[in-house]
């Protein structure tokens, strides 16, 4: 089993994850919105605003893996997934993958409130 940490306050986020929460994966899966229950986070050592940031999952052996990691692994879960999966974990491609998410999600962050607002707490 795995746990997905992700942002229910984000539209594109909370869209991607309905979309994965409607197929039916390799094996069950926790879904976490941390956005909305940062309590959730309390064994992973990370703040809230941390978490918010990049998506992250715990996977199978208690590792967090973080932004493509994270996608990697989830992807895994799902049958008609598992290519991207592959595909993404090689090297130039992956080199390429997290620096353009690293980006990505910097700029999600910084434009979406409640992230700014994690950092004040």
């Amino acid at each position: 089993m795995i746990t997905v940490y992700y942002d229910g306050k984000c539209g594109l986020c909370s869209r991607e994850i309905g979309y994965f929460k409607k197929r039916k994966p390799k094996r069950p899966i926790v879904w976490h919105d941390i956005a909305n229950a940062p309590s959730l986070l309390a064994d992973t050592g990370l703040s809230q605003s941390d978490a918010l940031l990049y998506m992250r999952v715990r996977d199978e052996t208690g590792v967090l893996r973080t932004g493509v990691d994270a996608f990697i692994t989830l992807w895994r879960q799902f049958a008609g997934w598992s290519l991207l999966a592959r595909v993404g974990a090689l090297p130039g491609i992956y080199t390429l993958a997290d620096r353009l998410y690293r980006g990505f999600a910097q700029r999600r962050f910084n434009r979406n409130p409640h992230c700014l607002a994690s950092l004040k707490r």
